[in-house]
Order: C-alpha cells, then sequence, then structure tokens
C-alpha cells in the first residue's frame, strides 16, 4: 500500500478497546462515556480486518486500547494474529499497555511470539502516579514488568512530559530504565478529546527536555529505529537508549507508515486528522474480502501528508474531539 506522497503503508495499529482500568489526566476525562458493546467488533472481525491488512502489505501489528488487555478473551485475537508471525506474513506483533495485566498474560504473550512491548509509565512516585493515572496501582505495573523481564519480553517505557508534574524525574526515569535493561521514550502531550482542563498547562516542548537532560548526560547521535516515530539518542553515561517522539515541536509526518484502526471497523489515516473510513460496513456486507479491500484502498489514497496539532495560548482546546484512546495512540 503506498499513500499519495509515496509513503509505503507498513504498519497498522489496531484500538482493541476504548475500556481503560486507568483514567490518565491527559488522555481521558475522569467520567469516561464508553462506546456501547453492540458498536465494537467482535474478535473474529478484529481478526480478519488484520488480516486484510497483513495481506496487503502490513509487516507490523500493534495492539492498543484504551487497555488492550482488559477486554474479555483478547489473547484469543492475539493467539490467531500470532499465526501471521509463524507463517513469516507479519514481522512483528506488538502491543501498548499500561502494564496493570502484564502479570496475568506475560508468559502467554512471549508463547505466542510477542517480543517486545511498550508500557505508559510517567512517574516513579506511587502518590503521583496514583494521581496522574486517577486509579492506577504502581505497584501492581512494577509486579507485570518484573513478569514480562522473566518471561523474556523486551520493554520500552513511555512517559509523557508533563509540566509541573514529572518535569524533575527524567533523570531519575533514565537511570531506572536503563538500569533495568529497557528503553525510555519521551513523548510531547497531544491535544486529542476534551480532558477537563487545558493542556496549555501540561505541555512542556522535548526540544527544552532535551537541552535540560544534556545538563546531566551525554545523548550520542543513533540510528536505532523500530518503525515507529521516535528519534533515538544513546546516553553515554548509562549505555541505553533515549528516544524522543515530538508530534508538535518537530513533527514526523513526512516518514509516516501508519495507519490506525478503532476497535469499531473506523480506519484513522491520521491520528491528528478527522477524515476516516468505515470498514465495518464492507466487512460485515460480504464473507468475501473484495468490497473490504477497494475500502481499505481508497482509505490509503486519502492519506494526508500530516497533522494539525498545535498547543499554544490560541489553540487550547482539542485539536481533534475524540480522545486517544478511541484511536489507539
Amino acid at each position: 500500500m503506498i499513500d499519495p506522497f509515496g509513503r509505503h503503508i507498513s504498519y497498522l495499529r489496531v484500538s482493541v478497546t476504548d475500556r481503560c482500568d486507568f483514567r490518565c489526566v491527559y488522555c481521558m476525562a475522569e467520567d469516561m462515556t464508553f462506546l456501547p458493546k453492540a458498536e465494537v467488533l467482535s474478535l473474529e472481525e478484529l481478526e480478519r480486518l488484520c488480516g486484510a491488512f497483513v495481506r496487503r502489505g502490513v509487516r507490523k501489528l500493534r495492539l492498543t486500547g484504551g487497555e488492550p488487555l482488559v477486554r474479555k478473551n483478547v489473547m484469543s485475537l492475539i493467539r490467531g494474529l500470532g499465526r501471521h508471525l509463524d507463517s513469516g506474513a507479519l514481522d512483528e506483533l506488538t502491543l501498548t499497555t499500561n502494564g496493570s495485566q502484564l502479570g496475568k498474560y506475560a508468559k502467554e504473550l512471549a508463547a505466542i511470539g510477542v517480543k517486545r512491548l511498550n508500557v505508559s509509565m510517567d512517574t516513579l512516585d506511587p502518590a503521583k502516579f496514583r494521581e496522574l493515572t486517577r486509579w492506577g496501582d504502581l505497584d501492581q505495573v512494577m509486579r507485570g514488568l518484573d513478569a514480562a523481564q522473566d518471561a523474556g519480553l523486551s520493554i520500552k517505557i513511555n512517559a509523557v512530559a508533563l509540566r509541573g508534574v514529572n518535569d524533575q524525574e527524567f533523570g531519575d526515569l533514565i537511570r531506572w530504565t536503563h538500569g533495568r535493561g529497557m528503553d525510555l521514550v519521551l513523548i510531547e502531550v497531544m491535544p486529542m478529546g476534551e480532558i477537563g482542563e487545558t493542556r496549555l498547562d501540561q505541555y512542556m516542548p522535548l526540544s527544552l527536555v532535551r537541552s535540560e537532560i544534556a545538563k546531566d548526560f551525554t545523548l550520542e547521535e543513533s540510528d536505532y529505529r523500530t518503525g515507529g516515530p521516535a528519534r533515538y539518542f544513546r546516553v553515554a553515561e548509562t549505555g541505553g537508549r533515549l528516544g524522543f517522539i515530538t508530534p508538535l515541536t518537530h513533527n514526523f509526518c513526512e516518514s509516516c507508515n501508519r495507519v490506525r484502526l478503532t476497535c469499531t471497523g473506523t480506519l484513522y489515516m491520521c491520528l491528528g486528522q478527522e477524515d476516516a473510513a468505515d470498514l465495518r460496513a464492507p466487512l460485515r456486507a460480504s464473507e468475501s474480502d473484495e468490497e473490504l479491500d477497494r475500502a481499505i484502498t481508497a482509505a490509503i489514497a486519502r492519506k494526508p501528508k500530516g497533522h494539525d496539532f498545535v498547543i499554544d495560548r490560541r489553540h487550547q482546546g482539542p485539536a481533534v474531539p475524540r480522545h486517544m484512546s478511541v484511536t489507539g495512540g
């Protein structure tokens, strides 16, 4: 699949549920209204949709949410998708998770063929973690990380840089993640969905973060890539990798190779744009994939050049009305 700007679309991110057992302050409102179950694709439908994309050239699948591991029987979907790894049609099957359920599922994920996980964690302070996630338990996440590493899974910690919240912790996060053999990626907060407060107060440009980190650490250029948007550096003092995802200060749209599928069968060609394609209707219209393939082809032909994310004093509201948990990050 090639979009209008010559970019090969080889990466599909799939939100298997919009539900989550956390309510992170930059992602959701505390009192969220979730999708009616009748609107959500069955696990079998999600597997068929993912299979259609793999057949069209997608080589990397990432399952997201909400929190993907809170969906009932989600492991049956992951086992089904794992067959594409066995056949060689898929290079990588990964998950983005908050870590709360890893104690239960880490061994099975590794047995299926998942090699790597992204775990969202913004602070090492238990009280601050509870405040940020509203409902989360840091000890439970730490036990999940232990289980994942014991199962042989490679871990990348994703932390959103939040002004006045974790902006004094980046050094501690670097030392802790690298001390455990994990990568760390810092992310700028994104203006998606109403969260009950302004993101201008949360937003911290990573250009500023990087200059602060460079006072204590030596950042060496690296050509390491995972297929996503992070730009990586090697930290000389720890030997570990530090990545930056900068959708606002320096977007990465020119090399975008991904599209995003929601649990309702809506395909978003860009995280920061509202244009979308309904794949649920053609999926359910026929047991044949012909109509579905046509819908996918038409959608990729509409993939835009880039997003319109802005956070400043004139743009304090969400750039798009849907929450990150709906789109799948």
